[in-house]
C-alpha cells in the first residue's frame, strides 16, 4: 500500500491496515459533488481515494441508527453480486429482511404485489444498482441508509456510509463491521470478542 494513502488515524473499529487491505477506501475514477466531503485523495492513476477516518465514523453512526429500529422492519438490498452474500449475512445476523439479486418494482409501493413489505428503514449496497428501491423508499417516506462510492449520487441517501461499494473484501469488511456495530449497540455484544463471525465469512465467492 502506498505510504501517502494511509490517513495516520487512530481509534479505528479496525486496524488502520485491515481498512486499506481490503481496498475500502479505494473508490472510482469519476467522483460526484455530494461525495467530495468524504474524498481523501485522488491518486496518480485517477483513482479518488475515501477517507477512512470518516468511513468509520459514518459505520458507527449508521450501526447505532438501524439498531433504534425492530429488526424486522430493517430491509437491506443488494443488486450487485458481492454484495448479496454479506447483506445475507448481515440481515441474517441482526434479524432484518434482506432483497438480494433483482428487486421487484413495487414491492415497497404495491400491496396488490406477492412479497409486499412495509420497512420502517432500508440499507441500500449501491445507491445506483439498487435505484429503484430507492426510490419507492422514497415515495413511501422512509429514511435510506446507503453503502456509497466517490462517483455516487446521495441526494436521497440520508445516511451516507462512504465505501468502495463494488469490492469483494471491502463490501465484506463493511457489511461484517456493520454487523458487529449494530449487535453491540442492541446490547447484544458486551465486546468484540463475542462476535465470532470473520470478514472471510462474509467474502463473496469469485
Amino acid at each position: 500500500m502506498q505510504e501517502e494513502e494511509r490517513t495516520g488515524v487512530e481509534g479505528l473499529l479496525i486496524p488502520e491496515d485491515i481498512y486499506l487491505t481490503s481496498g475500502v477506501h479505494i473508490g472510482t475514477q469519476q467522483k460526484s459533488a455530494d461525495m467530495m466531503p468524504f474524498i481523501y485523495k485522488v491518486r496518480v492513476d485517477g483513482l479518488y481515494v475515501l477517507d477512512i477516518k470518516k468511513t468509520d465514523t459514518r459505520i458507527r453512526e449508521a450501526a447505532k441508527f438501524l439498531a433504534r429500529f425492530p429488526p424486522t422492519s430493517i430491509l437491506v438490498v443488494a443488486a450487485r453480486q458481492y454484495g448479496q452474500k454479506p447483506a445475507r449475512l448481515f440481515a441474517k445476523a441482526i434479524g432484518a429482511k434482506v432483497l438480494a439479486g433483482r428487486f421487484v418494482p413495487g414491492t415497497l409501493t404495491n400491496p396488490g404485489l406477492h412479497g409486499y413489505f412495509e420497512p420502517e428503514v432500508i440499507l441500500v449496497t449501491d445507491p445506483a444498482a439498487d435505484q429503484q428501491a430507492l426510490r419507492e423508499a422514497l415515495n413511501i417516506g422512509v429514511p435510506v441508509v446507503g453503502l456509497c462510492d466517490a462517483n455516487n449520487e446521495t441526494r436521497n441517501v440520508d445516511l451516507v456510509v462512504p465505501t468502495n461499494n463494488k469490492g469483494r473484501r471491502a463490501l465484506a469488511t463493511v457489511y461484517w463491521l456493520l454487523t458487529r456495530e449494530v449487535l453491540k449497540a442492541r446490547g447484544g455484544l458486551q465486546s468484540d470478542d463475542e462476535f465470532t463471525s470473520t470478514i472471510d465469512d462474509y467474502e463473496a465467492s469469485l
